[in-house]
C-alpha cells in the first residue's frame, strides 16, 4: 500500500513520492517563543511527529530531514523581555526569555512523546539567509524599497492565492492589511522594516541606511531553503497558518529561486477548540500544555493522555478539546498499560527500567495501513482496541496480540509505562532528598524575585530543576514545590 496524502494545493489526497527517497525532506513551522505554548500549538507538533515518524518507517530514520524552526524575533517576545529584564542589553534580555521559554517548549513536548526534529533553526541565526533572499528578489523585480521598507508586489507574482483560492477581497480582509502610503498594492506584504527604538536591529539589505528587522514571512523561507533547499517535499502547520503566512512564503520562495513550487505537498491540521468555543484568555478557556501537565480541571494528566487524546480526530478535522476527551483518552492508556503489564508478566507496581521484548519489533501492517491513508490515526487507534480485545478473548495475554498493541503504541509514539516510570522515579527522588535545603532555596528565589534580580531568581529556579524539583507560583504569592515527573 502506498502512501497518501492530502494536499492542501490541489484539495485531493495524492500519492507520496519524494523528490529523492534517500533525501525525504519536511518543514512545519514551529513556535514562537514569548511564552508556554498552549494546547493549539501541541495539535501541529504531535501531528507532523506522527508523519516524521511514518516517514522515518518508510525510507529510513537517517534518510528523513525534518525542520521544525522557532520564532525568536516578534513583538510579544520584545515586550516581555522589556518587561522582564528591564534593566539589561534589550538583545541579551530577549536572549534570556527565549532561552527559556524554548526549554519550557521543549519539556512540555518532550512529555507528549515528540521526537526531537533534524533541526530545529533559529529565525536570528539566519538573518545572512534572509537578506540573500531580499536582494534577489529586488533584483527581480518582485520586490521594491520604499520608506526604508523592503515590500513583496503581489502583482508580480500572478497566480499568488492559489494555496488558499480567496478572492481579493477575502484575502485583504483575512491578512488585515496595513493600508500604508508606502505601499504600491495594497496587498504588498513586507520583507523588512526599520526598527523602532527598543525593538532588536540588525544592518538592513538594499543600501538601506537604518538599522531593520525581518518580516515574519521571509523568516520561513530563508530557514527551509538554508536546511532544506529550494524545492523540498512537504510543508506543513496548522491551517490558520495557510493565508497568509504560506501563501507569502510560497510567494517569496519561488520568486527567489524562479521555480514551479516550494513544496509537492502543503498538509494542514483543522483548527482547535476548547469545550466548543474558541479558546481565549478572554473567554477563561486558555489552555497551556504546562497547565495539562501539572494541573488542568484539578488533576495533572499524562503527556501520552494528552497525545492520544489529540490523535482520536483525523488531523485535518476541527478538534474539540474537552475533558471528556481527555479522560476517555487517560482510561484507554491505562487499558494499554494494564494488558502490557499482563503480556510481560510484570507485577502490577514494577520498578520499570525497559521493555527488551518490543523494542526489536515494527509496527504491525494493520495500524500501517490506515496511517498511509493520510495518517488515518483514529482508524489505526480502533484497530489498537482490537488488539486489546483479541488480548483479553484469547487467555494468552502474552501472545502475538498484546505485544503488538504496545509495539504499535510505541509507534504512535504513546508510551503505556512512561507514567509509571515518571512516577517510580520521582518517588525515588523524593525519598533521597531533604526538605530544608529546598525550602532555603526557594526562599533566596522569592527574596530575588521581590528585589526584581530575576537573573538570579532563574539560576535558582534551573538549580532546583537540576535536583528534580518543580516550582509552581501561586496567585497568593506562595510557592510549592514538588518533585517532577
Amino acid at each position: 500500500m502506498e502512501l497518501r496524502l492530502y494536499d492542501t494545493l490541489a484539495r485531493e489526497k495524492r500519492p507520496f513520492r519524494p523528490l529523492d527517497p534517500a533525501r525525504v525532506r519536511m518543514y512545519a513551522c514551529g513556535p514562537t517563543v514569548y511564552d508556554f505554548a498552549h494546547i493549539g500549538n501541541a495539535r501541529p507538533i504531535i501531528v507532523f511527529d506522527a508523519l516524521f515518524r511514518l516517514l522515518r518507517h518508510l525510507y529510513g530514520a537517517d534518510h528523513v530531514i525534518y525542520v521544525r524552526n522557532i520564532t525568536d524575533v516578534d513583538d510579544k517576545i520584545v515586550v516581555r523581555a522589556a518587561g522582564e529584564y528591564p534593566d539589561w542589553p534589550l538583545n541579551e534580555a530577549i536572549r534570556a526569555v527565549t532561552e527559556k521559554t524554548e526549554r519550557q517548549f521543549h519539556e512540555d513536548v518532550n512529555a507528549l512523546g515528540v521526537l526531537q526534529p533534524t533541526f530545529e533553526p533559529r529565525a536570528t541565526e539566519h538573518i545572512g539567509e534572509m537578506k540573500t533572499l531580499i536582494e534577489r528578489l529586488i533584483a527581480s523585480g518582485n520586490a521594491y524599497v520604499a520608506q526604508e521598507h523592503v515590500l513583496f508586489s503581489v502583482p508580480s507574482m500572478p497566480d499568488y492565492g492559489r494555496l488558499s483560492r480567496r478572492s481579493l477581497d477575502e484575502m485583504l480582509a483575512g491578512a488585515r492589511v496595513d493600508v500604508a502610503p508606502y505601499k504600491r498594492d495594497p496587498m504588498d506584504f513586507v520583507l523588512w522594516k526599520p526598527s523602532k527604538p527598543g525593538e532588536p536591529a540588525w544592518p538592513s539589505p538594499a543600501g538601506i541606511a537604518t538599522p531593520g528587522r525581518p518580516g515574519w514571512h521571509i523568516e520561513c523561507s530563508a530557514m527551509a531553503w538554508k536546511h532544506l533547499g529550494e524545492t523540498f517535499d512537504i510543508h506543513g502547520g496548522g491551517i490558520d497558518l495557510a493565508f497568509p503566512h504560506h501563501e507569502n512564503e510560497i510567494a517569496q520562495s519561488r520568486c527567489a529561486f524562479h521555480s514551479p513550487v516550494m513544496a509537492n505537498y502543503w498538509m494542514h491540521n483543522g483548527f482547535l477548540q476548547v469545550e466548543g468555543e474558541k479558546m481565549a484568555k478572554s473567554a477563561g478557556n486558555f489552555v497551556t500544555i504546562r497547565q495539562l501537565l501539572t494541573e488542568w480541571d484539578g488533576l495533572p494528566w499524562p503527556g501520552d493522555a494528552i497525545r492520544l487524546a489529540m490523535i482520536t480526530t483525523h488531523y485535518t478535522q476541527p478538534l474539540d478539546w474537552t475533558l471528556e476527551r481527555l479522560a476517555t483518552a487517560a482510561a484507554s492508556l491505562h487499558r494499554f498499560q494494564t494488558v502490557g503489564i499482563q503480556a510481560l508478566g510484570l507485577a502490577e507496581d514494577p520498578d520499570i527500567a525497559a521493555i527488551p521484548e518490543i523494542t526489536s519489533r515494527t509496527a504491525s501492517q494493520g495500524l500501517l495501513d490506515y496511517l498511509m491513508d493520510d495518517l488515518n490515526t483514529p482508524a489505526g487507534l480502533s484497530y489498537l482496541f482490537s488488539l486489546a480485545k483479541q488480548a483479553d478473548q484469547t487467555g494468552h495475554i502474552r501472545e502475538v496480540p498484546a505485544i503488538q498493541l504496545l509495539v504499535d503504541c510505541l509507534f504512535l509514539g504513546i508510551d503505556p509505562f512512561r507514567y509509571v516510570r515518571e512516577e517510580r522515579a520521582a518517588f525515588k527522588a523524593h525519598q533521597k532528598l531533604e526538605d530544608g535545603p529546598i525550602v532555603s532555596l526557594i526562599e533566596a528565589r522569592n527574596s530575588a524575585r521581590k528585589a526584581k534580580n530575576f537573573k538570579e531568581a532563574d539560576r535558582i529556579r534551573d538549580k532546583l530543576k537540576e535536583m528534580g524539583i518543580e516550582l509552581e507560583d501561586r496567585k497568593d504569592g506562595n510557592t510549592i514545590w514538588r518533585v517532577k515527573r
